[in-house]
């Protein structure tokens, strides 16, 4: 049995995006995981599935919704945690190639469960800093990484076009980007999703 009804998900992701109908059983099932997953391994601070679903999932397909006039081909999640908003993002954007970066052992098993889980062809995980990719993607984003200056830094030479930032400060920025849209987020006072461009 569900965690959340899909209605209930429905309904609290409505101040962010009206959920599509066939996104609601892959959200289900994706919460389902994090919060069975959350109880022997420290995913995220958050233990109520309600708030889960507005903090994580309410945020991250806010931010799915607000990456530019056109959609990127390629985005990596800098620090991706349990895979917000990476994760959403790929499910909202399948046509978008999404890789999910994650250093911590227990946080990339996670995140190779919730794909496999999830069926998302368009998501790879990377278990390792994300300084050892070889490559550039469209759009990076960042979420709840624990020192904004230092990710803004790996974050720089990875991004070719922009990075997408979900925060509660404006933080310097790396040379060569500046700041193309601020929007409030949703039900969280301080907080912002900042886009910058270079």
């Amino acid at each position: 049995m569900s965690v959340l009804p899909e209605s209930r998900i429905a309904n609290l992701l409505a101040p962010y995006l009206a959920v599509p109908q066939e996104l609601l059983p892959r959200l289900s099932a994706y919460l389902d995981l994090l919060v069975r997953w959350n109880d022997k391994t420290n995913l995220t601070a958050i233990r109520q599935p309600e708030e889960m679903v507005r903090r994580h999932f309410g945020e991250s397909l806010f931010a799915a919704q607000n990456l530019g006039a056109e959609p990127p081909d390629t985005l990596l999640d800098l620090g991706s945690g349990a895979g917000f908003p990476g994760l959403p993002i790929a499910l909202a954007h399948p046509g978008i190639s999404v890789t999910l970066a994650e250093s911590q052992g227990k946080k990339a098993s996670f995140l190779r469960e919730a794909v496999r889980t999830l069926g998302t062809k368009n998501v790879e995980v990377w278990a390792g800093r994300a300084e050892g990719l070889d490559r550039t993607f469209h759009t990076v984003t960042l979420r709840a990484v624990d020192d904004m200056a230092v990710a803004l830094r790996a974050a720089e030479p990875l991004a070719s076009h922009q990075i997408v930032l979900l925060t509660t400060i404006q933080p310097e920025l790396p040379g060569g980007f500046r700041v193309v849209e601020t929007l409030p987020l949703p039900g969280i006072e301080s907080g912002i999703l900042l886009q910058a461009s270079r």
